[in-house]
C-alpha cells in the first residue's frame, strides 16, 4: 500500500482524551512568538488546498459541513477545487488563496482541506509580512507541516498541526477542537489507553526512551516534509526546543535516513527533548534484513540523553491531537506526556 492509497483509508485507528491542567503558572512567554487572534463560534472560517487535489466532489461537502458543525460559516477558496496534475492548481494560485484568506479581515481562520504534497512549493509565493500584520490560526498537518515551518521561521506565528478538513471529526477531535480554541484551555495531551477485552493494554501506549521533564518551544510535524526543508530558509531553529515527528508508509531505512538528516543538520544537538507520535504503515518490507523503527530511534535519539518517549497520538491516526505549534510547553517523559505552559491567543 502506497502512501496516497493509506492516506485515504484513515479512521481505523483509535486515540486518548486529553486532560486539562488547571494548575497555575508563571509565564516567561517568548517575545519571539506571535500569538493569533482568538476564534468563536459564528466565525467566518476559510477552506483552501495548498497541497494536493481532491479528487472526490463529495469531500469538499464533508469539509464545509464539518466546519459549520463546529459553529463556523465557512467562505471556500477561490482556487479550492481547481487541479494542475497531482495539485490543487497552480503554486501561484494555491498560494494566492492562502494570502486571500489571511488578507482577508472578515476571515477569522484557515483550515487547509487536506494534506497530500506540494504545500512547500508555495512557500517562496507566500506574503509573511502580511501574515505578521494578519494573525489568525491555521490548522492541517501531513504536508501542511511545510506551512507550520515557514510561516514559524519567517513570522513566529503558533499555527495548530491538527485535523484537516477532511479529516475525521470525531467526538475526540471536536472536544480537542473545543477545549483549545473555545475554552482556551491549557491542555494536558495524555494518550487514553483502554486495554478493550485484553488482559493487558495495547491500545495506544507510550514507551519511554528517556525519562525526565524538559521545558521548550514545541515543533516539527511530519518527519519526511520536515527534512525536505533543511538547508532551507523556510527550516525552523530548533534551538531548546521539544521535536515531535509522525510519518505514514514509510520504510525503517527511510526513517533512518531522515533520522541522519535531522542529526547531521544540527536539529537533534539543539533540542531540548523529544516526541515520537506514531509512524503508520512502517513496517519492514520484504528482502533484505532491515533495522526496525525501534532501532531506529535508539540509535538517533538515546545518546541524546535527553527527555524523550514514543507513541503519542501524533500522526495519521482518525483521533489525534490538536498541536499549537511554536508554543511553549512541558513534556514529561516518563508519563508519556505534555502540556501547554502560555496562553495561545491574544488576549
Amino acid at each position: 500500500m502506497n502512501k496516497r492509497t493509506f492516506l485515504k483509508s484513515l479512521g481505523l485507528l483509535t486515540g486518548g482524551l486529553p486532560l486539562i491542567s488547571w494548575e497555575s503558572k508563571t509565564a516567561s512567554f517568548d517575545p519571539t512568538t506571535l500569538q493569533p487572534k482568538a476564534i468563536q463560534k459564528g466565525d467566518l472560517l476559510g477552506l483552501i488546498s495548498p497541497s494536493a487535489a481532491t479528487a472526490d466532489r463529495m469531500q469538499f461537502t464533508y469539509a464545509k459541513e464539518a466546519l459549520e458543525a463546529l459553529g463556523f460559516k465557512v467562505k471556500l477558496g477561490e482556487n479550492l477545487k481547481n487541479r494542475r496534475g497531482h495539485l490543487a492548481g497552480t503554486d501561484e494560485e494555491r498560494a494566492a488563496d492562502l494570502n486571500a484568506m489571511f488578507a482577508d479581515s472578515e476571515v477569522k481562520g484557515i483550515i487547509c482541506i487536506r494534506g497530500g504534497s506540494g504545500a512547500a512549493r508555495i512557500l517562496p509565493l507566500i506574503n509573511y509580512e502580511l501574515i505578521k500584520q494578519n494573525p489568525k490560526p491555521l490548522m492541517g498537518y501531513s504536508d501542511i507541516t511545510a506551512l507550520h515551518c515557514a510561516i514559524q521561521s519567517q513570522t513566529g506565528l503558533i499555527t495548530f498541526h491538527g485535523p484537516n478538513g477532511t479529516g475525521s471529526w470525531n467526538s475526540f477531535n471536536v472536544k480537542q477542537f473545543d477545549q483549545i480554541f473555545f475554552e482556551k484551555a491549557k491542555v494536558t495531551f495524555k494518550n487514553e489507553m483502554g486495554k478493550g477485552d485484553d488482559l493487558v493494554v495495547k491500545s495506544n501506549r507510550i514507551q519511554t526512551l528517556k525519562p525526565g521533564f524538559s521545558e521548550g518551544k514545541i515543533l516539527g510535524g511530519n518527519l519526511t516534509v520536515l527534512t525536505s526543508l533543511s538547508g532551507s530558509p523556510y527550516y525552523p531553529d530548533f534551538t531548546d526546543a521539544i521535536l515531535f515527528i509522525e510519518d505514514v508508509g514509510e520504510d525503517p531505512y527511510k526513517m533512518d535516513r531522515m533520522m541522519s538528516t535531522l542529526r547531521l543538520n544540527g536539529t537533534l544537538g539543539k533540542i531540548k527533548g523529544f516526541i515520537f507520535g506514531q509512524c503508520s504503515d512502517c513496517e519492514p518490507g520484504s528482502g533484505y534484513g532491515s533495522l526496525s523503527l525501534d532501532q531506529v530511534l535508539d540509535d538517533y535519539i538515546l545518546p541524546l540523553n535527553i527527555p524523550a518517549y514514543t507513541g503519542a497520538m501524533i500522526g495519521h491516526l482518525s483521533k489525534q491531537f490538536i498541536i499549537p505549534v511554536g508554543s511553549r510547553v512541558k513534556m514529561n517523559a516518563s508519563a508519556g506526556t505534555f502540556e501547554l505552559l502560555d496562553p495561545i491567543f491574544q488576549s
